[in-house]
């Protein structure tokens, strides 16, 4: 398959890592605001490699896939099963601090739990 360097004025998303799926979305100026239908959403290819100063990344796309404008809208998609998220385990401890001197107030906490093996 092809490959396509795709270069960004400021650093690439920290969580973005070779192997997840990059997107694109062409946008529209609608009351001073860039906008895209969720249905416009265009996958390119896998991320094979992102330079160290994370302002560039080469990507593996389809023979004649429509690439990307400079005005588009990349996303990415992490694999759920090479990426999975969440507390894996029997036991999880979590300690909330605040370091700061003045009062604060925590608005909410979430937990997603659900039990794998019994």
């Amino acid at each position: 398959m092809p490959t396509a360097t795709l270069s960004f004025g400021q650093p690439i998303n920290i969580s973005v890592q070779p192997g997840d799926m990059v997107l694109y979305c062409p946008t529209t100026i609608s009351s001073g605001f860039s906008t895209a239908p969720q249905s416009d959403v265009i996958m390119i290819g896998a991320c094979l490699t992102i330079t160290p100063a994370r302002l560039t990344m080469t990507v593996d796309h389809a023979a004649g896939a429509n690439l990307p404008a400079d005005d588009d809208f990349i996303l990415f998609s992490k694999d759920k099963y090479s990426n999975p998220s969440g507390i894996l385990g029997y036991y999880a401890k979590i300690c909330f601090r605040n370091n700061s001197t003045e009062e604060a107030e925590l608005f909410g906490v979430n937990a997603d739990t659900f039990e794998s093996s019994k």
